[in-house]
């Protein structure tokens, strides 16, 4: 458990981080919080699935939630601290959410108040007040940017194994990997998971895309082909599918507002 607010009795704060990439490790927190990615990309872990937070999308996690987060290269990002008080229907596991406009002006103008060592300020409280309002409202617009996390340790290390080789990987491959058929292996993701192993593979693909479209290096044929797709047209196809715009929309999207 870490006492972000350091002893201090404020209602919110902010914490800001700009610096080389980080793991933070595994810890959990008094305070709601909202990591909303100003550039770069965030990955967020969780006991119950691995989450992909790119720019202008925000991570919540509730009080009291053991995570992990992975700060890579040139991430710049704003944590928003919600005492629970302040939080009506937390709910009890991590979503990423779409940032729309107010809550993102919000959330960058909250550094004006650091958590730490934060406190009583009817200014701050009331800001913090009426910003946790519209994050428990946000929290019903959910984005599809997670992974499931097997429990079985057979079926994590075939998931681990095809997040590993997205470039070039097929199911027999994995229960080679794993050491069971590829029957039982369809079967037990099916079973845990909720989905198929090629629905798994292909979300997988996409998250990972996401976060190389976010970077100013590739061109999206590379990373159509960098994370396993046959062709650019169906790696378009499907990225529209799952993200609701193409890939070059999505890079121009977060490219204006880094």
């Amino acid at each position: 458990m870490i006492d972000l607010r350091q002893g201090g009795k404020g209602l919110g704060g902010a914490f800001t981080y700009n610096g080389p990439p980080l793991v933070t490790g595994w810890h959990r927190h008094d305070l709601h919080q909202i990591e909303y990615a100003v550039s770069g990309v965030i990955e967020v872990e969780t006991a119950a699935a691995h989450y992909l937070l790119p720019p202008q999308q925000a991570a919540w996690i509730p009080a009291g939630l053991e995570h992990s987060a992975t700060m890579n290269s040139s991430v710049r990002s704003v944590a928003v601290l919600f005492d629970p008080s302040l939080i009506s229907r937390p709910g009890d596991r991590t979503r990423i959410i779409a940032v729309p406009p107010l809550i993102r002006e919000m959330v960058i103008y909250a550094q004006r108040w650091p958590i730490g060592g934060a406190q009583p300020d009817p200014v701050a409280d009331g800001f913090f007040r009426t910003l946790g309002h519209l994050v428990t409202e946000a929290l019903d617009q959910e984005a599809p940017l997670d992974l499931p996390t097997p429990a079985d340790p057979l079926l994590a290390a075939a998931a681990a194994h095809t997040r590993r080789h997205l470039a070039a990987i097929t199911v027999e491959q994995v229960s080679r990997a794993v050491g069971v058929s590829e029957r039982t292996l369809r079967r037990q993701f099916r079973a845990e998971l909720g989905l198929s192993w090629r629905d798994y593979l292909t979300r997988a693909r996409l998250l990972r895309a996401m976060a190389l479209l976010a970077e100013t290096g590739p061109s999206v044929l590379e990373v159509s082909t960098a994370v396993g797709f046959d062709s650019p047209s169906s790696f378009a196809r499907a990225f529209t599918r799952h993200c609701g715009e193409s890939p070059s929309d999505y890079r121009r999207r977060v490219a204006s507002r880094t």
